[in-house]
């Protein structure tokens, strides 16, 4: 049935209803007719029906999906299209190329062949791709950005020519911005960065700032909360790389620890606390970012031996391959094996201090090499006197082995004067940023 058809019943059944209704007014007579003087005008309106009694038909038309082979048919031969896509785990270029569109097997080959355009290869997931195409699915050109986290970024363009194709790397401009993230601890602190959306090289920035303070292995508790503060680059829309953290809070079984980086006037720049007091020790707490500490700074029945003798080091159990980092600035002393310590590295650290990481796997430093706090040494092992991978550490004062939660050692100086006038003013906007993330003011910006 048609539309129109519906339409002139429902209208002939609103007429049929209004002339019932005249014919009741009219047979009441005399009695009504008072009422309806009084009603005036208002007493011959029309009464619409009740919608409820009216008739109710569906109508159900099936359209036509419009043809986009005829269309594209139809384009001109210099019509272009843009298309985008990110590249997946596990992605080859043909898959690449045919999510893009691109039908186009020179452009393929080029891309396979050409020392600058391989780099499209080589891009990790999550990385944008721009193409544009002519009507036929060809190449005409082919965008993407090039960053590792260490070097420049680099935009690759390829493009078409009437000679073929060409490919080159360009510099770009960085937009950089201040991010702002909180989380707390469930878990793990990775568990916890990533709820709270922070890259991990940011939380590995976490644990290098405050493990002259935390050890992140042992002393994190379920409820420690974080705030930080770090750059990002971006380039059109697209995160590149996360920059430096520029100021982090974290609260550890209740103390709070607090570090804002801060830049000499024509000097090396170092993170500090609220009172301007240098946040980096002489010492990190740990050799090994996380690790679990098998056996401490005590009497005990050596494991290989069978003797009751004084274990004059710690151990760190960790897997073969975890990274060993120089607890202090200083210069390696030795470097090789050691006997029963198996392949052995100390640093001095000046006339007094050195310590020694014994049992490697592999060594990275040589002798008379300057290594800073942080610098990787070596990797975990099990080579000398060893009955499983773990690192030996030892901290030795004027060569003599001791306990180094027992050993008093110098702090890095404070800043002073202007350095300090201008440090409060960076704290101060950083503590207005922590108040945001917290939802309550914090010491941090009263100085």
């Amino acid at each position: 049935m048609s539309l129109r058809s519906n339409f002139l019943e429902s209208a002939m059944a609103m007429l049929s209803a209004l002339r019932a209704s005249r014919k009741a007014r009219a047979l009441s007579g005399s009695a009504v007719g008072l009422s309806l003087i009084a009603f005036g005008a208002a007493g011959v309106a029309p009464i619409a029906p009740d919608a409820s009694h009216l008739p109710v038909t569906r109508v159900i038309e099936e359209l036509a999906l419009p043809s986009l082979d005829a269309q594209i048919a139809a384009l001109s031969p210099s019509a272009r299209f843009i298309a985008e896509e990110r590249v997946r785990p596990g992605d080859n270029l043909s898959a690449l190329l045919e999510r893009l569109g691109v039908n186009d097997a020179p452009a393929a080959n080029f891309i396979r062949g050409d020392a600058a355009a391989k780099a499209l290869l080589a891009l990790r997931p999550g990385r944008r791709i721009q193409a544009t195409l002519d009507a036929n699915g060809r190449l005409l050109s082919a965008s993407a950005l090039l960053a590792d986290g260490r070097n420049d970024p680099m935009k690759l363009l390829i493009e078409r020519g009437a000679a073929g194709f060409s490919a080159k790397h360009l510099p770009v401009t960085l937009d950089r911005q201040i991010e702002m993230r909180s989380g707390e601890i469930r878990s793990s602190l990775f568990a916890a960065t990533d709820s709270a959306q922070i890259p991990d090289a940011v939380a590995t920035q976490l644990v290098d700032i405050f493990s002259s303070d935390i050890d992140f292995a042992s002393d994190l508790r379920k409820g420690d909360r974080f705030r930080v503060v770090y750059e990002s680059d971006w380039q059109d829309g697209e995160l590149l790389r996360s920059g430096r953290v520029i100021a982090a809070e974290f609260i550890n079984n209740g103390t709070m620890h607090q570090a804002i980086w801060y830049a000499h006037d024509g000097g090396d720049g170092g993170y500090y606390d609220a009172q301007g007091q240098a946040l980096k020790k002489a010492f990190l707490k740990s050799p090994l970012p996380f690790s679990r500490v098998t056996s401490g700074f005590a009497m005990r029945v050596h494991p290989v031996s069978g003797q009751w003798k004084q274990h004059k080091g710690i151990d760190f159990g960790a897997p073969v391959g975890t990274p060993i980092r120089a607890t202090g600035d200083g210069v390696i002393e030795f470097a090789g094996a050691g006997n029963g310590y198996g392949n052995l590295v100390v640093v001095r650290h000046g006339p007094v201090y050195s310590t020694a990481y014994a049992h490697m796997s592999r060594i990275t430093a040589r002798r008379g090499m300057r290594v800073s706090q942080g610098d990787v040494i070596g990797f975990v092992g099990t080579t000398g006197w060893s009955t499983g991978p773990h690192l030996h550490y030892e901290f030795r004062v004027n060569n003599d082995a001791r306990d180094p939660d027992s050993v008093v050692v110098p702090q890095v100086q404070a800043l002073t004067g202007t350095d300090l006038q201008q440090y409060r003013r960076v704290a101060a906007d950083m503590g207005h940023r922590f108040a945001l993330l917290a939802g309550t003011p914090t010491l941090l910006a009263s100085r």
